[in-house]
């Protein structure tokens, strides 16, 4: 993706060139209403749709009274199922905040509305298998409902801006990339009884940004492990994976879901022309601490630039995926999230389990959904 060195004569780099704060713009005043009135939903969703104005006018949940608990401290209505809220002429605008293995069912369920519902926002993973998730795509399609799929991990301040580097060319050729996950899951409630855990819930937020750096990798190599220690932990609970790409790109994820000490998400770019590196904040006690970015590059090899920022993985980067649906279905702006690309992270998250599972490399082409076109980020 980047250049193989920066340009003759390019003037020295400087932070305000690459690192640019989120979209702030009014979002569009479309109504939307939320399944959902669990912890991801009161504390991630609705502080970030407040923050960033937008206009939630109903709440649905399968315990009424978890609704109501919201809609007191929101100002809107508590509806009385999922399903009433879907069929409801008032909401053009579906944000699902349910488990993977219920949410093809709501999504289905609103293809049936698309006289009113122009868009739906879908947790990631967007459903528990490629095979789910490309029928939930291809129904939102025919439809004509703009269907986004809630990878916000490519909407955290250090990856954006790693982004907008690499496009610009400051690393050269990449060489390794690397992404670090020690840390202890609390698993939801939802997903105790899942076969499929940790990278279904936690390698695919990994796998999607390295789709979203550095676009399709030829094949993958995974191996997984399952903590023996832990009742309701999964077969693939530590997760290690290699990515090759054509190029000569390695970018290697190490998923551990169980650490207990020195806990953290750290990651790496190396370049023939720069290195990066950064940390993820979301792991930190007890609401997790701004993300960090540090680099170094050709054009000023004597000097690390080490940009800072308030915002935070959680639940900052919710405002950034609601709000560029709202602007793809408003005005048509690009959809860098749209479920036909995330087919192409479904499709890689299935290679991974072939390859944990046949002990070889995997291209995502062998599945049945081929990979998509690399995502490119609206607001660059």
């Amino acid at each position: 993706m980047a250049s193989d060195h920066a340009a003759p004569g390019r003037r020295p780099l400087e932070l305000e060139d690459v690192i640019r704060p989120p979209v702030r713009d009014a979002v569009p005043p479309l109504p939307v209403g939320l399944i959902g009135a669990g912890w991801i939903a009161r504390e991630c969703h609705l502080p970030a749709y407040r923050q960033a104005g937008v206009n939630v006018v109903g709440i649905a949940s399968r315990r009424r009274q978890h609704a109501e608990e919201l809609v007191r401290e929101r100002g809107c209505r508590a509806v009385g199922s999922w399903q009433e809220l879907v069929a409801s002429p008032e909401v053009a605008i579906l944000d699902i905040a349910y488990p993977p293995d219920r949410q093809p069912e709501v999504i289905l369920e609103a293809c049936r509305h698309g006289d009113h519902i122009r868009g739906i926002l879908a947790q990631k993973p967007l459903a528990p298998d490629l095979a789910t998730a490309t029928a939930v795509a291809r129904a939102a399609e025919s439809a004509g409902i703009a269907l986004a799929v809630n990878q916000n991990m490519r909407y955290d301040r250090s990856i954006r801006s790693l982004r907008a580097l690499l496009d610009d060319g400051r690393f050269g050729r990449l060489l390794f990339a690397q992404i670090n996950m020690h840390a202890p899951v609390a698993w939801m409630e939802y997903a105790r009884e899942y076969e499929r855990k940790g990278m279904l819930i936690m390698s695919i937020h990994h796998l999607d940004c390295f789709r979203y750096l550095f676009g399709e990798p030829e094949r993958i190599l995974a191996s997984v492990a399952g903590p023996a220690p832990a009742p309701d932990g999964g077969p693939d609970e530590s997760a290690a994976y290699i990515l090759e790409y054509a190029d000569g790109l390695r970018a290697i994820g190490i998923d551990d879901c169980h650490s207990w000490a020195d806990i953290g998400i750290s990651w790496r770019v190396e370049g023939t022309a720069g290195i990066a590196k950064g940390t993820i904040g979301w792991p930190d006690h007890p609401w997790g601490s701004p993300s960090t970015l540090d680099f170094v590059a050709a054009d000023a090899p004597a000097r690390w630039f080490s940009p800072r920022w308030p915002e935070r993985w959680f639940p900052d980067a919710f405002a950034q995926t609601m709000g560029a649906l709202l602007r793809h279905v408003a005005d048509g702006a690009p959809l860098d999230i749209a479920a036909q690309d995330n087919l192409a992270t479904m499709a890689l998250l299935e290679a991974a389990y072939r390859s944990a599972a046949e002990h070889r490399a995997v291209s995502p082409n062998e599945l049945s959904a081929p990979p998509g076109a690399a995502a490119q980020p609206e607001d660059r």
